[in-house]
């Protein structure tokens, strides 16, 4: 029986997918194998010896402290994509918010009051201050071409704008579902400077930090917008606003409100509502449900953001999950280990991810306790699981 922990509320659809007569799901559990969640802060939780994976019902994992867990071993999944098309439609809301002025608008009839007549005569001398322009046309340049920048890309398009976009790890994947009309651009700089809206669809992290600073905000064409529903620190907030009240930006579309953007004019700001729908939430979590159960019945790793993706058909028998250090020799040792209990390997498969890597093994026969902590003991080697 595998017993998974979770924190938060998760889907229903997600939790489903836990048969009951092999797993224990609760919010309090003792020795659990997995950890799922969505925005609880493990930083600083510590966490029992049993954990082998955590999930986390998202994209981002900044509440989770992915380099300690990497040390040992675990692997920390996530759900990219699960939530893309949420995210898509409400970049292309902000875009409609931000070019006919509906927020000032909307503010404005708000305050209405009087009879019909007066009404209208103060509506038709006030509409003239909300007059905006249309998406049509007009050049949209897409920061990171993941699976939301994809979609938001090709979205674009099909409202008649012109959409070029810019990701030097863009994926095959992603490169097979990208529009062939989506223009390349050569750098960040380039695509800021020939764009009149610019969407961030990138993960934040050190390099990514203040991405779009004062330089940048410079180089973006006068009366521009810019839309944020990626992540707070890659804007400088600032810089935007010193942007905002010199009329190189038009608009700041941003999903992440803090107290430098609070009231502050030309600026658009939501509550991190960007996967905020129920078939959002229901997706990622069915996702992330998915690849922990694979991970504890088979050893399969998919979409860790800390581990290599291995996959690897059953070929019945004893199958060996080691996760390690990137280092020379680690795959040999382990090998040498089997072959010195007369163990035939049916089937290996070893891959890396930076500093670290992981190898499944399908053998012919039980692996002896004594050669199962040989291998444990290797220099370099993580966790070791026999499933």
């Amino acid at each position: 029986m595998y017993k998974i922990l979770t924190y938060n509320n998760i889907s229903v659809a997600g939790l489903e997918r836990f048969p009951r007569d092999k797993y224990e799901v609760a919010s309090e559990i003792q020795h659990p194998d997995a950890i799922l969640l969505r925005s609880f802060k493990l930083h600083g939780v510590p966490i029992p010896d049993s954990v082998k994976c955590v999930g986390r019902a998202g994209a981002g994992v900044n509440n989770i402290p992915v380099a300690e867990y990497s040390k040992r071993g675990v692997p920390v999944f996530n759900a990219p994509g699960a939530n893309a098309n949420a995210v898509k439609e409400l970049v292309i809301a902000g875009m409609l918010l931000a070019a006919r002025n509906i927020c000032q608008a909307w503010d404005f009839t708000r305050s209405l009051s009087g009879d019909d007549e007066a009404v209208n005569q103060v509506v038709e001398k006030g509409k003239k201050n909300f007059a905006g322009f249309e998406l049509a046309g007009k050049t949209l340049g897409v920061l990171g071409l993941g699976a939301i920048g994809v979609r938001v890309a090709n979205a674009a398009l099909a409202l008649g704008m012109k959409v070029i976009g810019f990701d030097p790890l863009l994926t095959v994947e992603s490169a097979w579902q990208l529009s062939s009309a989506v223009a390349k651009a050569s750098s960040i700089d380039d695509l800021v400077a020939r764009s009149d809206f610019v969407s961030l669809h990138i993960p934040y992290n050190e390099q990514t930090h203040h991405m779009i600073n004062a330089t940048r905000v410079n180089l973006l064409r006068k009366g521009s917008v810019l839309l944020n529903f990626s992540r707070s620190g890659i804007v400088d907030d600032a810089s935007v606003c010193e942007a905002l009240d010199g009329g190189r930006v038009s608009a700041y579309v941003c999903d992440f409100p803090s107290n430098a953007l609070l009231n502050r004019r030309g600026v658009i700001l939501l509550p991190h509502i960007g996967a905020s729908t129920e078939e959002a939430e229901e997706n990622c979590a069915v996702m992330v449900a998915d690849q922990i159960r694979d991970y504890l019945e088979n050893g399969n790793i998919r979409n860790s953001v800390n581990f290599p993706e291995v996959v690897m058909p059953r070929n019945g028998g004893m199958r060996l999950g080691v996760a390690n250090e990137n280092v020379p020799n680690m795959v040999s040792q382990i090998s040498s280990a089997l072959a010195e209990a007369n163990l035939n390997i049916v089937d290996l498969l070893n891959k890396s991810k930076g500093e670290y890597a992981y190898t499944l093994i399908d053998l012919s026969a039980d692996v002896p306790p004594e050669t199962f902590e040989k291998i444990r003991a290797i220099k370099g080697v993580l966790s070791t699981r026999l499933i």
